[in-house]
């Protein structure tokens, strides 16, 4: 009996020595994906402001676990096409300096029809796009400031000095003074009938009708999407209250800015309790503490497009 139990005990010794050696080859690799991640801010977005990620806390998690991760800057408020044709050329840099040939690319808000320009035109360049609460067919938010939709439209030079004003003090606490910036280019591109015509020229991925899932490859390009459905999610951040206003001109499930339904893109990947500024962990990391943690949703994903050889 004796022998027997040491016999068992050496096994289960040899056991927890090779998992050891298991986790220990494979620690810091969960999110090494193929080709580099490039994450993209949406309107009004900014990659880091006095020291603050846009995407809080998710570059560092994901090169934590062996990601290459590259955080783009575009304008903060212009149109698609003109931010797309900035992140192509940010992308031809990453390439260069990685020696990638291809990209990732993750794009919140207006930062998903950015990166579908981006594979649109040069899909060779693309590996992925995911859209984290895409505006990818308009957003009624967007159609009511532009005066195209009722309920509270606001004047255009109303809503340019407002947006104006918020673009300049994103600049300065970003370093982004010299792009390019057209708030009314950028809410055109953002409305019902700009996303619709945008998408007779980038249609890839996007679901036909309904709110389903549309096409996951599509000329050599992965699509993939999430989205928030709630707009107030935790009582410390100061942004819900906005947020939960403005998602009552819905009438349907959204997080605030952009419903559910025009958030997909390719493959849904799920709707979470978030609302639009969680979605990339703000403010600050406050949000649903019972629900999934944002970082997680984009770390799941690495190692998804890991497992496919992305």
């Amino acid at each position: 009996m004796t022998a027997l139990l040491c016999r068992a005990l050496r096994g289960f010794i040899a056991a927890c020595a090779a998992l050891a050696l298991w986790q220990a080859a494979h620690a810091g690799t969960a999110t090494q994906t193929r080709y580099p991640i490039v994450l993209v801010h949406g309107l009004f977005g900014f990659d880091s402001a006095l020291g603050v990620d846009y995407f809080y806390g998710i570059p560092d998690a994901l090169r934590r676990d062996g990601a290459k991760v590259y955080v783009a800057q575009v304008s903060a408020a212009n149109s698609t096409e003109v931010r797309g044709e900035q992140l192509l050329a940010q992308v031809k840099t990453i390439l260069a300096l990685s020696g990638a040939a291809k990209v990732n690319l993750i794009g919140h808000s207006h930062g998903g029809p950015t990166a579908r320009y981006v594979a649109g035109v040069a899909p060779q360049l693309v590996a992925s796009v995911t859209s984290v609460g895409g505006v990818n067919r308009g957003s009624r938010v967007a159609d009511i400031m532009r005066g195209v939709a009722p309920a509270g439209s606001v004047s255009e030079a109303a809503a340019n000095t407002a947006a104006k004003a918020l673009v300049s003090l994103i600049n300065v606490a970003s370093g982004g003074t010299s792009l390019p910036q057209m708030p009314t280019a950028a809410l055109d591109s953002l409305t019902t009938a700009g996303a619709a015509r945008f998408n007779q020229r980038f249609g890839a991925g996007v679901p036909s009708s309904g709110c389903g899932s549309g096409a996951e490859l599509v000329n050599g390009v992965r699509y993939y999407s999430w989205t928030g459905t709630r707009t107030a999610t935790n009582l410390l951040d100061l942004s819900d209250a906005p947020l939960a206003l403005l998602g009552l001109v819905f009438g349907e499930a959204n997080d605030g800015l952009v419903s559910a339904c025009s958030s997909r893109l390719g493959k849904s990947l799920g709707d979470y309790s978030q609302n639009h500024l969680d979605e990339v962990n703000q403010l600050l990391g406050l949000r649903d503490w019972f629900a999934t943690d944002p970082v997680t949703l984009y770390r799941e994903h690495a190692t998804r497009l890991k497992g496919l050889g992305l």
